[in-house]
């Protein structure tokens, strides 16, 4: 008994040295998220690069993240969890280090887009592998260490990020926020190889690569008109693109429903889109992020281009946003699934008086700390709905489809921000004019902010409305 119970507690020891090697992932995907928005500027002045070229930046990220989310998700199981998220971390760490010595705009831009690659083949392994090893009663404090892991990750991107390039270490400036993510991704590949056990050999699946390219085409197809629109002219084929992007999207549809008409594994389950509930909770999660990741990156370029803020101090203000975040998610998720629709709405509300709050103060900023209570509200919005709207949408998928409910709730997260950033960019910078004082940067972010500040008043009418005909159905 004795010999049991010791080999019982040597695996979960090292079980969980296994999920802290993958949560250095997780860290690091959620920090070079974040920590980007901070470089913008420094960025900008070295290459000397377009505003269109900046969205880019972030954008192609965001894109090939969201793009990747869905088919990796799926094919770690057919060829094997820890098989790909070692080639995913591989990956990640190389480009980290061609984004670090990268000559010139177009050398960043490509190599953002594979690291969003990589990020997407190795991030989705590894709550798919701690679900593998954990048993039941162990399972949910380790997922519950891996969203704190992430809260951790977004906080420590603008903390970390503005007094790293303050500093200029070795005269590298800006190019240390991608450098940094070396060290890390290496003793991460080195531990997850040490304590994480070989794939077993699982029944062969197909993979629907043609469906992921249907997807990620699509994905660009319409973003990039939203990004470049404004600088080339909207011309007639950049027009053109959002309808192809629906053509693109409607073909995915029926391929996955061919898939699963044939009884083969499918991206996303077609019956989950069939779901009214599970579609709804997706273009709401979608609305949430379109209106709350873009005035976060303006405000950035705002603070530090406009108002005259070092990247430290830029970075302690926007520090608010993803603490009251995390701080929030923490706090709302032990409260009972009784409330769910009441932590939504208190989210869209928050955000909604965090917005235009943020919008009527940036004008008489007098220092770093006076832009948190609007940040700290819009970061509470977040956490209190982000979580619920998860916990809401997934109670109607049967746990069967909740790893592809999860999956695809996290892609359209994705877009979200992606889109957010194009458009809420694209309101910015046209606002902007070539004499670029803090007069003009402000007038431009404030014109930006009306976009969330309407996106957030109809998501809380939308909410009150169905909190009215519950509570009168309840009533009858």
């Amino acid at each position: 008994m004795t010999h049991l119970t010791t080999d019982a507690a040597r695996t979960q020891k090292r079980h969980w040295y296994a999920a802290g090697f993958l949560f250095i992932a997780a860290f690091i995907n959620l920090l070079d998220t974040t920590i980007v928005n901070l470089a913008l500027p420094a960025i900008q002045t070295e290459f000397g690069a377009t505003d269109t070229a900046m969205q880019w930046v972030l954008v192609i990220y965001v894109l090939a993240f969201a793009a990747g989310l869905l088919p990796f998700g799926r094919f770690g199981d057919a060829i094997g969890r820890r098989k790909l998220f070692l080639c995913g971390i591989v990956g990640f760490v190389t480009t980290s280090l061609v984004c670090g010595v990268a000559p010139n705009m177009e050398t960043l831009i490509v190599a953002r887009l594979l690291k969003g690659m990589c990020a997407a083949i190795m991030l989705p392994q590894v709550l798919a592998i701690i679900h593998a090893t954990f048993p039941n009663d162990l399972k949910g404090k380790a997922i519950g260490y891996f969203g704190m892991v992430s809260g951790l990750g977004a906080l420590a991107g603008p903390l970390i990020g503005g007094p790293l390039i303050a500093a200029d270490l070795f005269g590298l400036g800006w190019r240390m926020i991608f450098l940094i993510n070396l060290p890390l991704g290496v003793i991460s590949f080195v531990g997850v190889s040490a304590y994480v056990s070989r794939d077993l050999k699982t029944r062969k699946q197909s993979s629907d690569w043609f469906g992921a390219g249907l997807f990620a085409t699509g994905s660009v197809a319409l973003l990039y008109p939203l990004i470049e629109g404004r600088s080339s002219g909207w011309p007639l084929e950049l027009l053109a693109l959002f309808f192809v992007s629906v053509l693109l999207f409607a073909v995915f549809w029926q391929r996955q429903k061919k898939l699963a008409t044939n009884n083969e594994m499918q991206l996303v389950p077609v019956k989950l889109l069939s779901n009214g509930r599970f579609l709804s909770g997706l273009i709401i999660t979608n609305c949430l992020f379109i209106g709350v990741a873009g005035p976060i990156v303006v405000l950035a370029i705002t603070l530090q281009s406009g108002l005259g803020f070092s990247a430290a101090e830029a970075g302690l203000v926007l520090a608010a946003h993803p603490l009251a975040a995390m701080f929030t998610s923490l706090a709302t998720g032990q409260m009972s699934p009784r409330y769910l629709q009441w932590r939504i709405l208190f989210g869209f509300v928050a955000l909604l008086v965090g917005m235009i709050s943020l919008r009527g103060i940036v004008p008489f900023s007098g220092g770093p700390l006076t832009l948190w209570g609007p940040l700290f509200l819009i970061g509470a919005g977040v956490g209190s709905a982000n979580v619920a709207l998860f916990q809401s949408v997934l109670r109607t998928v049967e746990p069967s489809d909740a790893g592809a409910g999860s999956g695809a709730l996290q892609a359209l997260q994705q877009i979200g921000i992606a889109v957010s950033i194009a458009i809420v960019g694209q309101i910015f910078f046209s606002s902007l004019t070539q004499e670029n004082n803090a007069e003009h940067y402000v007038a431009a972010l404030q014109k930006s902010l009306l976009l969330p500040i309407a996106i957030y008043a109809g998501l809380t009418f939308a909410t009150l409305r169905t909190l009215i005909k519950e509570d009168s159905k309840h009533d009858a």
